[in-house]
């Protein structure tokens, strides 16, 4: 059985860790968490995401979702613990340009 994504506010507008699929069938739930999240804070936004599988494009696609929404609202989207196939994929796409990526975050 596939493992759903499982979205934990670890710091309420301010901090989320991501952990099982981003993908098509969880999107919505991810994107409702992260624009409600972005709604209600300041500063920059840490998404850890060093526990995601799977991104695929529509999961991508929330992510610069969120960048968007972020920016709006003057704040950043830091993505941090990105693991090494990830950000191979943000470089093919160019999305590295895009979000602050950090190694990891105390």
């Amino acid at each position: 059985m596939e493992r759903e994504v499982e979205v934990r506010v670890v710091r309420p507008g301010a901090e989320v860790d991501l952990v099982g699929r981003l993908d098509a069938k969880s999107a919505s739930v991810v994107r409702d968490t992260l624009h409600a999240c972005l709604d209600e804070g300041e500063g920059d936004f840490l998404l850890h995401v060093g526990e995601l599988e799977i991104w695929d494009s529509t999961g991508l696609g929330v992510l610069v979702g969120a960048h968007r929404r972020a920016r709006r609202a003057g704040r950043r989207v830091v993505l941090t613990e990105v693991p090494p196939r990830h950000l191979r994929l943000l470089k093919a796409t160019k999305l590295h340009r895009l979000f602050v990526v950090e190694p990891r975050v105390a």
